[in-house]
């Protein structure tokens, strides 16, 4: 698959099968108004995320920025927004063998003449619920991230991101999801895209994801696919893998002030990092949220400048 212009290994994104060329960061949100999606962080603390501002694009010789190779991905239009349209395709993964949906966008600068030679960092969101033939992110209703993106471009805090959506299961059924994992026996989701989302990707795939923002989210891999494959199952769950990390990311991790449920997983998942010096980790909790898009929503400026200050800017090939 041919990915539109990226900067290579900017942040922590899980990569569709291998299939996309440059990715930057892996962001979840699980669940929503009819799929609800949440994070953790210390009760109380509102803590504010510095944000640095984008700088002007630094020499080609200065940057690792690798623009795609091979055929392009035919893309169809989607649905068009105020802020340019979200395109979708299918994705065949060559190593997976796993073919799904996964949506686009690219922000305005993308098409602009004087970005012609640039590489954009890239986020690939994942949504709650199954995420099976939809992904909430793309809803300009229930999380409008990029019209956000551009305001906040606008503003300077916030970098130009390509968004990467894609499906996370086949069946909308409890009892058949993926944890975006490779189960044995089952559709390799993680060789696909990755999941759990972000926090496992970033941890398993670090060479790949350098930053990872789950938004209330689970570290336990649950699915019922798992029975029978124990070793397996430790592999690939993020409250296991953290602890004693040696992965070199930088986590967002966020949780409902509204959720005491919600705030003791996402404490545990901190609690294990703790003895992973290697992993940078910033705890907020978001005061009065629960496990609703309408509350993922608040999070997204604090998330976009986040990203901003972990990730390469827009650079010149």
């Amino acid at each position: 698959m041919r990915l539109p212009r990226a900067l290579r290994r900017a942040a922590a994104l899980p990569s569709a099968a291998a299939a996309l060329t440059a990715l930057a960061l892996t962001l979840s949100a699980c669940g929503g108004s009819s799929h609800p999606a949440a994070a953790p962080s210390q009760p109380g603390a509102a803590a504010s995320v510095p944000v640095t501002p984008p700088t002007p694009a630094p020499s080609a010789s200065s940057t690792a920025v690798s623009l795609p190779t091979g055929p392009r991905t035919a893309l169809k239009l989607a649905e068009n927004t105020s802020v340019g349209p979200i395109y979708e395709t299918t994705l065949h993964g060559a190593k997976s063998g796993v073919s799904g949906k996964v949506w686009v966008w690219l922000p305005p600068q993308y098409n602009d003449p004087r970005y012609a030679h640039y590489g954009f960092p890239v986020v690939t969101m994942y949504s709650g619920g199954a995420s099976s033939g939809y992904n909430t992110w793309t809803d300009q209703q229930q999380l409008p991230i990029q019209a956000e993106d551009v305001a906040l471009a606008k503003q300077g805090k916030a970098s130009p991101f390509i968004m990467i959506m894609p499906i996370q299961n086949f069946h909308d059924d409890d009892n058949r999801l993926l944890d975006c994992s490779d189960i044995p026996g089952h559709p390799k989701m993680a060789t696909w895209i990755g999941g759990l989302c972000s926090a496992k990707l970033a941890l398993q795939f670090p060479q790949t994801f350098s930053t990872a923002v789950p938004i209330d989210g689970y570290f336990i891999p649950d699915s019922l696919y798992w029975k029978g494959h124990q070793a397996a199952w430790k592999a690939n769950n993020p409250q296991l893998m953290v602890a004693g990390s040696t992965a070199d990311v930088s986590m967002l991790v966020t949780a409902g002030g509204a959720e005491p449920y919600e705030q003791g997983v996402v404490q545990a998942f901190v609690k294990a990092a703790r003895t992973a010096p290697s992993v940078h980790l910033t705890y907020y909790v978001l005061p009065h949220a629960d496990h609703l898009t309408s509350d993922f929503k608040r999070l997204i400026p604090m998330t976009l400048e986040y990203l901003t200050q972990h990730l390469a800017h827009p650079t010149p090939a």
